[in-house]
């Protein structure tokens, strides 16, 4: 049986696959050389689309700032670590700042901060408007107003059975004294009960924001007439945590006070101690109260 070829078309066939042969060259180059890309119909010049942006912008420029820590006036002598970061305050800065306050020392000025932490101009640019500093210090009553004053009452050191006892004053009383308000007369009544007692009339020097005048004339009408007992410390057996338990003396000085120690044996006097680093006359004065040499 003799089979027919699939490659024997009629001519019928043929002029059907030339035209397909055709159509596909044809729709080829229409694909080629044809730009299918839609065109962008959409005017970002516009007047009214650049105000929109302009809005989003903005929009989002405030979203941006509401996000940033809020700064709120603040002492600037109690910036802890996690404050100290969120103003901008470097490790080194903020670490200079917890040590001159372990000492003792207080920042009084704008001045004070830059000397102190040594930032930068531009940070303390920012930063310094939020600093509130206790009214003492802000503002300070002249000293010829207070001698004029003091003159007009007939100011004279009172004797010993005239003066009221520290211990049992009111805050009332502590307010007659000139510049102690209401604020310092607090704080004088909450560092008491924080001793659970004054022991002696030098232990208003470590409260904060007393000025060495008002402690002078707080003295010169309140006195200790009963004295909190302390325990004293042997300065000789003590150990650095020891020390540290004093009333205003810091970790670092009382290491100090503890190797001072070591390195010669044994004190003899507590005079000694005045030759070690950050140990001022006041807070020698102070801590003679709660040291003994044995």
């Amino acid at each position: 049986m003799e089979l027919k070829s699939h490659f024997t078309f009629n001519k019928q066939q043929r002029s059907g696959i030339l035209l397909l042969l055709l159509f596909i060259v044809l729709t080829l180059c229409v694909y080629w050389f044809t730009d299918f890309s839609e065109k962008d119909t959409f005017d970002v010049s516009s007047p009214e689309i650049v105000l929109i942006q302009q809005e989003l912008d903005s929009l989002r420029l405030l979203a941006i700032e509401n996000r940033k820590p809020k700064i709120y006036p603040f002492n600037p002598n109690f910036i802890t670590d996690y404050k100290g970061y969120t103003l901008g305050m470097s490790n080194e800065q903020i670490d200079k700042l917890l040590q001159y306050r372990r000492e003792g020392e207080w920042i009084n000025s704008i001045a004070d901060f830059k000397n102190v932490t040594g930032v930068s101009d531009s940070l303390l640019n920012v930063i310094s408007p939020y600093f509130k500093f206790p009214e003492w210090v802000t503002n300070p009553k002249s000293k010829t107003a207070f001698k004029n004053n003091s003159s007009s009452k007939g100011f004279s050191e009172k004797k010993y059975t005239e003066k009221i006892d520290l211990n049992k004053a009111t805050a009332e009383e502590l307010q007659k004294v000139s510049g102690i308000g209401n604020t310092l007369s607090q704080r004088i009544i909450k560092y008491r009960d924080k001793l659970g007692g004054f022991s002696s009339d030098i232990q208003l020097n470590n409260v904060y924001g007393l000025e060495p005048e008002v402690v002078k004339r707080t003295q010169n009408l309140f006195t200790v007439k009963s004295p909190k007992p302390i325990e004293k410390i042997n300065v000789n057996t003590a150990t650095a945590s020891d020390i540290s338990t004093i009333p205003g003396v810091s970790f670092n000085l009382a290491k100090n006070i503890w190797e001072y120690r070591r390195l010669r044996e044994k004190i003899n006097s507590i005079e000694e101690l005045k030759k070690i680093d950050g140990m001022t006359p006041r807070k020698l004065q102070l801590i003679q109260l709660y040291l003994s040499v044995e």
